[in-house]
């Protein structure tokens, strides 16, 4: 078996490197965005307009229904773009650039043989995400599922640089999070009105790959606070209900999740993060009337359902 691992200190270059080529030779289509900060429950949510993000939806649906045609051509991790290729993480993921990117230096952490994006999280994809983040400081997170915004079926984490945006601080949602003072896994933080489980993180625990272990089970046992349970599906473990999980060096956020759109608006895990991403006016103005922290509401579970 081959042992590839990446070198301490050569992904943030190796990404530089690789954007700047793949802007030129077209493979990286980089999103241009406009950003509105909208107040919500004493949070300033950072929301970006993008205009052509109704080319991506087009591909978006275009490639679920190749995935439902069940054509192999569907996965575009296998083969991937090699103008998108960064750096080999380790012997079972990769990094990639994402080619519709909103956000830059946006990098996807693919793993090398077909996982189902519905799969749980395993003990090297920690591992993986984990590598990453001791290179720069960013914010990691996993759609679990279509109805969590996953518009792939290849697993994949992904990872964008802090801050997100134009908010005060590195990600808006914090002033809330900081609210809890339990250390360690919390079922509830203060403010969030939705179904979660919130965890802060032992310093250094996200940069450190020893440090894989506990965040693992530290996930576990986020999915059973939340009601989530393994289910085997084709000898694979699978979530029993579609999630997004975020993951910084400080803490992690797990959120159970009901609708992928609300009025028309797709939302991903870093909207749980405080960042939205609307195609156009009127999907700017449908977040304005709800409010963000209500949009968010709407896509997740209520705080009572958990049984």
């Amino acid at each position: 078996m081959q042992n590839r691992r990446l070198q301490p200190g050569t992904l943030w270059p190796a990404m530089l490197r690789q954007a700047e080529h793949a802007l030129r030779c077209g493979a990286l289509q980089r999103i241009e965005t406009s950003q509105t900060v909208l107040e919500s429950d004493g949070i300033r949510f950072v929301v970006r307009q993008v205009s052509s993000l109704i080319r991506k939806e087009r591909q978006r649906r275009q490639t679920q229904q190749r995935h439902d045609e069940a054509r192999p051509s569907a996965n575009p991790f296998l083969p991937y773009e090699p103008d998108l290729f960064v750096a080999d993480i380790s012997d079972t993921h990769l990094a990639l650039l994402n080619k519709f990117n909103v956000i830059d230096n946006h990098l996807l952490i693919v793993t090398r043989n077909f996982q189902s994006q519905n799969a749980l999280l395993n003990l090297a994809d920690f591992e993986s995400l984990i590598v990453c983040m001791a290179e720069f400081d960013g914010i990691g997170f996993y759609n679990a599922g279509a109805a969590a915004g996953a518009s792939q079926a290849h697993k994949h984490l992904q990872i964008v640089p802090l801050p997100l945006g134009v908010s005060e601080t590195p990600v808006p949602i914090e002033p809330i999070l900081t609210t809890t003072l339990l250390d360690g896994l919390a079922q509830a933080v203060p403010g969030l009105p939705f179904r979660h489980a919130f965890a802060r993180l032992e310093p250094g625990a996200a940069i450190f790959v020893d440090a894989a272990q506990s965040l693992h089970s530290c996930y576990r046992a986020m999915l059973e606070a939340v009601g989530i349970q393994p289910v085997e599906v084709d000898g694979e473990l699978q979530q029993s209900a579609p999630y997004n999980l975020l993951v910084t060096r400080r803490w992690m956020l797990l959120v159970p999740r009901s609708e992928e759109r609300v009025e028309g608006v797709s939302i991903n895990a870093l909207g749980f993060a405080g960042s939205f991403f609307v195609r156009d006016a009127a999907q700017m103005k449908a977040i304005e009337r709800l409010g963000p922290m209500a949009a968010l509401q709407r896509v997740a579970l209520p705080v009572n359902a958990l049984r």
